[in-house]
């Protein structure tokens, strides 16, 4: 099978993957927007997956972010605990699927939060959910324990 060279964003969230990439919004690239919501949604247990796709976005601009490719790693490692060979170059195309359904699952929880807050501020909105996961961590926090098996310290 071939690797794929982009990875898909969800058509029904193209309105809000704008709105947090606007001027107003808390993110600079709509890249980092699926980063953070692929990261929120494995966080929330919410993986989604979705038929209909936007313009798919180059997996280069993932790569060329600070840890971006290895996100998509950590995400499928996490999610596949008991196959080391997820990580295997074959099984690309599994990993960025993982990543995908997870973006698309975060993107349902920023939606969710916009209309129960009934707030367009994006920016508290986002803030919010980073502070309520960092104030509130899981029993079993995936990057805590990589973090701990590695000797490595987590600071802000």
């Amino acid at each position: 099978m071939a690797t794929e060279d982009r990875f898909r964003r969800p058509a029904e969230h193209e309105q809000l993957l704008n709105d947090l990439t606007s001027k107003d919004g808390p993110f600079r690239a709509m890249v980092d927007a699926l980063m953070f919501a692929a990261a929120l949604g494995r966080r929330k247990d919410r993986r989604e997956n979705f038929d209909k796709q936007g313009e798919p976005i180059r997996l280069a601009l993932m790569e060329g972010r600070q840890y971006g490719d290895v996100l998509i790693d950590m995400i499928a490692a996490a999610e596949i605990t008991d196959d080391p060979k997820i990580l295997a170059d074959e099984r690309q195309n599994e990993r960025i699927r993982i990543f995908e359904e997870y973006a698309n699952g975060g993107l349902n929880i920023i939606r969710g939060e916009i209309n129960s807050s009934g707030s367009r501020d994006l920016v508290l909105i986002v803030g919010n959910l980073v502070m309520d996961a960092l104030a509130a961590p899981r029993e079993e926090d995936d990057v805590s324990a990589l973090l701990q098996a590695a000797d490595l310290q987590w600071s802000l």
